[in-house]
């Protein structure tokens, strides 16, 4: 079932719909939530709640392992390779992957799409290489944005704590050049803030590039979802504090989504429909 978005509301045409994507922040073994990325707090067993979030109809799980550039490793392997066992939809893994060899080891391991941040920033080739062996849709470029001034951002690394002199938009674009088949956009700014998305940064991207574009950070209420979609073309938007602390459920995001004629999808679940 998929409804169909006003113009006003957005350009996006069917068969492209929002993807409604949780985000789960891993730390160690603990799913994790912080504001702008710091003063993280443990909030579970992502096991539980990626399965939680599935059965609810959540499009696609994203994993971020937060610590793994300091470490030089991505520590998620155990946690995909859980996940696959009760999750059926495309995870995408990000954190510490710095080479083919990483990469393949997650997709082995069961994630359908491989984040990379700063390994891309260090090595923009890696995106290509990526690309070239298993396709550009397996390849997403995790953009950590903070604004440096009105219609500016610097992106960011090590889950944003390093800069990089680097202008969002135009590395966005040579991301895309490269080979990656997503962009998944932070705002470091708006990150667990629950002020709402930087409506400026997505529509900024979105209009750039031709690939899927990921907006994250800042949602708080069902209302930033017609603020967003109002000004710019995400195909899809990553939610995490409002989840993990059940304020809202993946179900009412998507009623509300269908109730504003913003097209998403609905899917079957134990023969029921999840509204």
């Amino acid at each position: 079932m998929v409804s169909s978005l006003p113009s006003q509301i957005n350009r996006l045409t069917p068969p492209q719909i929002l993807r409604i994507i949780a985000r789960l922040d891993i730390k160690g073994i603990n799913l994790i939530k912080g504001i702008h990325l710091e003063g993280l707090r443990i909030v579970g067993d992502p096991q539980v709640h990626a399965e939680k979030y599935y059965n609810d109809g959540a499009d696609e799980i994203i994993y971020m392992d937060t610590v793994a550039s300091l470490y030089g490793r991505n520590n998620l392997l155990d946690v995909v390779t859980r996940a696959t066992e009760l999750v059926f939809v495309p995870m995408t893994v990000g954190g510490g992957i710095r080479s083919v060899e990483d990469a393949r080891a997650l997709l082995r391991a069961g994630a359908d799409k491989v984040a990379i941040n700063t390994a891309a920033v260090k090595n923009p080739s890696l995106i290509t290489k990526i690309s070239d062996v298993w396709g550009s849709s397996t390849v997403v470029l995790s953009i950590e944005a903070k604004q440096t001034v009105p219609g500016k951002w610097e992106a960011y690394t090590d889950n944003g704590r390093e800069r990089t002199g680097l202008d969002v938009l135009q590395w966005a674009e040579q991301g895309a050049q490269l080979g990656a088949g997503e962009i998944f956009l932070t705002s470091v700014d708006r990150e667990g803030t629950k002020n709402g998305f930087d409506c400026e940064l997505v529509s900024a991207v979105t209009k750039l590039v031709d690939i899927p574009v990921v907006a994250s950070g800042g949602f708080g209420k069902l209302d930033h979802l017609t603020e967003l979609m109002q000004v710019s073309e995400p195909t899809g938007v990553a939610i995490a504090d409002s989840l993990h602390y059940d304020r809202l459920s993946v179900s009412e995001i998507k009623k509300f989504c269908i109730d504003r004629h913003i097209a998403t999808r609905v899917r079957a679940l134990d023969e029921k429909i999840v509204l």
